[in-house]
């Protein structure tokens, strides 16, 4: 019977982190893995890193991270925006990926089927501290930045053709809002996003501030609205388990070697979130 295993921030060209690949593998020839988000900053690494996983689990469902959206100079992939995601898309449908543009799967080896959903979200900057609310959002950064706090998005995530990475949030929202309201009422979900759907996860964050690039207000009830069973995300680099409103919130990070290797477990390149009951 199959097992349902997630994974993200694998940050594969990162030194140190390649090799830890290797130990992203299934227990039975049927599990599936769910990756979600910041493979790699470079499109042929993410799509060549998300093929060797494809040819090791049954099937694979990936959603972009933030770093998987950067157009720096080093990468032959110049594209950038919502055209860089649209290659991504096609490439994953061309390894047999699948990707949030994809019929969402349904996983049938529990109580109640789950409806796997695979959300492309970004963030619109309305996660602001206790002191920044009813600040402009330029106050708001600028708050940031005096703490020392500057998202590498700023300057290598393109929101093309969308005017600002908010507009392209909004109709990212809406996209995936239409999609999820379609799913059987009889369904539960999974809920799987680069970026966590409430907020309570960004808690423990050192730097406060950082959470403006870590979500929205306007999913803080999906997991409810939804019938999740689990939501799965990534991005935060604090891997653990929590729970809001009865749901179970997975963080599924790796993370940098700086972060792993002071963990008492080491690195976790994946984790088990479902087996069959």
């Amino acid at each position: 019977m199959p097992h349902l295993f997630a994974t993200s921030d694998l940050h594969v060209t990162h030194e140190g982190n390649g090799p830890i690949l290797d130990s992203v593998v299934p227990e039975t020839p049927e599990d599936w893995l769910l990756v979600a988000g910041d493979v790699a900053e470079l499109a042929e690494a993410t799509i060549g890193t998300l093929k060797t996983l494809r040819s090791r689990f049954a099937k694979v469902v990936w959603v972009p991270g933030n770093h998987e959206l950067w157009t720096t100079k080093n990468d032959d992939c110049q594209l950038r925006g919502q055209a860089r995601y649209e290659h991504l898309v096609e490439r994953c449908r061309e390894i047999d990926v699948l990707t949030p543009e994809d019929e969402f799967p349904v996983w049938r080896h529990g109580s109640r089927p789950l409806t796997i959903a695979p959300l492309f979200l970004l963030y619109d900057y309305s996660w602001r501290t206790p002191d920044a609310e009813g600040q402009s959002l330029e106050e708001a950064l600028r708050q940031a930045r005096e703490a020392g706090v500057v998202c590498t998005d700023e300057y290598f995530l393109y929101p093309d053709p969308y005017p600002s990475r908010q507009a392209w949030c909004e109709d990212r929202l809406k996209i995936s809002t239409e999609r999820l309201d379609a799913i059987p009422e009889d369904h539960g979900t999974i809920l799987m996003s680069h970026w966590p759907l409430h907020r309570h996860p960004t808690a423990p964050l050192y730097w406060p501030e950082f959470a403006l690039w870590c979500g929205t207000t306007k999913t803080e009830d999906w997991h409810v609205r939804y019938r999740a069973e689990i939501a799965v995300y990534g991005h935060l680099h604090i891997p653990r388990s929590t729970e809001a409103d009865g749901v179970r919130f997975e963080e599924v990070s790796l993370g940098y070697p700086r972060e792993w290797r002071k963990r008492a477990r080491g690195a976790v390149p994946m984790r088990r979130i479902l087996w069959p009951s």
